[in-house]
């Protein structure tokens, strides 16, 4: 079973002029929905008390906030509570590949925004799926390929969750526990501006730094 702790290790929580800003990505609500599970996981209403119980200044949850491209019933309804349980905290939703007509569950909320993107100070967020915006930044913040990295010993495979930095980019893993991951070496080639770099460094979710890692 998934704990706060678990959530805390995925998400990452910044001071920035708006005050306690936490940032959420790619928590797929409505995953089973998609892939065939049989059995509700209930993990976007744990998710939901996570949020409730750090109570930012300001939520950003950086894009694929649901699973289904469309807006069935069921996945409105499942937006719907995951929001209401949000209560008043200021959210942003930095609008991703899976995210279609989720400004009709938005509209319904005073509280909750979806845009392209978010530019704090200097500090930039955003979904990672097409190209940068026009604005200055001197960091950005995405999610998108859900960062994973696999560590062989002994013929034993394992793979791991991570954040991934390239440069002024931060790329945040997915928040959903039940979601492995991508390779990371290949995920960065799903992100516009930066299937071009050459090395990547690698911090698991307790902060370890793992090293960099070559991707020619």
């Amino acid at each position: 079973m998934y704990s706060f702790d678990e959530f805390e290790r995925l998400t990452l929580e910044l001071d920035t002029e708006r005050g306690r800003t936490l940032l959420v990505a790619d928590p797929h609500i409505g995953f089973e929905l998609s892939r065939g599970l049989r059995v509700r996981t209930r993990f976007e209403e744990r998710l939901a008390e996570f949020i409730a119980e750090k109570d930012p200044d300001l939520l950003i949850l950086l894009g694929d906030v649901k699973e289904p491209i469309g807006l069935s019933f069921t996945a409105k309804k499942l937006l719907m509570s995951f929001f209401s349980e949000l209560g008043d905290i200021p959210t942003l939703i930095t609008k991703g590949n899976h995210d279609g007509r989720i400004e009709e569950v938005a509209k319904e909320f005073r509280h909750v925004e979806v845009v392209e993107h978010v530019l704090i100070e200097k500090a930039l967020f955003l979904h990672g799926h097409t190209g940068l915006p026009d604005v200055e930044f001197s960091e950005a913040y995405l999610g998108h390929i859900h960062p994973a990295y696999t560590f062989k010993s002994g013929g034993v495979a394992r793979k791991v969750k991570v954040f991934a930095r390239s440069g002024r980019f931060l790329v945040l893993p997915t928040a959903n526990p039940f979601i492995e991951g991508f390779d990371v070496r290949e995920g960065i080639k799903m992100v516009p501006f930066l299937r071009n770099s050459r090395e990547i460094e690698l911090f698991l979710p307790e902060g370890l730094y793992l090293g960099k890692v070559s991707l020619e």
